[in-house]
């Protein structure tokens, strides 16, 4: 499933939900289904950095897709790190390199997050981008 396709399916399960309330346990609830990133990893160097709550994120390369897994220490970080996850892992270098995102602003996630989370939520994209390309 190509990262556009994801992103559809994601704003499809979003839109059911008439109330940011609702979308926000949605998210809390796509953070608690995250597996849980070994402690092994939890290290400085894997840390995104411009993030309020603290989050980890590995890749590693399988074939020519990119697999991503992290953490946070947040319930709400942890559901925007665990929608950026299945959003992007799977994916090809190229097609990270490309996505175009869009869902973000359709989901209204830059008016509903606090500045701290919405550039949080920027820096999280921004490491996977990096890492993508590496």
């Amino acid at each position: 499933m190509s990262i556009a396709e994801r992103e559809a399916a994601l704003l499809a399960d979003f839109e059911m939900f008439d109330d940011w309330a609702d979308r926000y346990r949605y998210l809390i609830e796509l953070g608690e289904k995250l597996p849980a990133l070994d402690d092994a990893f939890k290290t400085e160097k894997n840390k995104v950095q411009g993030c309020q709550s603290q989050v980890w994120l590995v890749s590693r390369k399988e074939g020519d897709k990119i697999v991503f897994e992290a953490d946070s220490d947040s319930a709400i970080t942890r559901g925007l790190i665990a929608l950026l996850v299945h959003l992007f892992s799977g994916a090809s270098s190229a097609e990270i390199a490309s996505a175009n995102l869009s869902f973000i602003e359709k989901l209204g996630f830059a008016k509903h997050l606090s500045m701290s989370r919405a550039n949080g939520f920027a820096s999280m994209i921004a490491m996977i981008k990096r890492l993508a390309a590496a």
